[in-house]
């Protein structure tokens, strides 16, 4: 029986090994702008206050080019969009 020392002391899973599901950019800004509180958002915005992953310039202005062109966001004037918070389908009255 090993003693407690020898079973600590034995190889742990690297970081490496224990890999979490990364996502793409552009859904790490639409979780992002599911709860920012205004109704525009700038790149300066994203790279202030977004997720770490896509605070660089070029991953910013990319991932928000790709939700505008999806409809997520509308584009105002340069580097500055319009954030869509209508239901994805229509609601119907009873």
């Amino acid at each position: 029986m090993a003693n407690l020392f020898e079973r600590l002391s034995r190889a742990q899973p690297t970081a490496t090994a224990i890999e979490r599901p990364s996502k793409k950019p552009e859904q790490l800004l639409l979780d992002f702008i599911a709860r920012w509180p205004r109704a525009t958002i700038s790149s300066r915005d994203i790279r202030i206050w977004g997720p770490k992953a896509i605070r660089s310039r070029e991953k910013a202005i990319r991932s928000a080019q790709i939700l505008a062109a999806r409809g997520w966001l509308l584009p105002l004037k340069n580097r500055v969009w319009q954030i869509v918070r209508e239901p994805l389908t229509p609601t119907r009255s009873p």
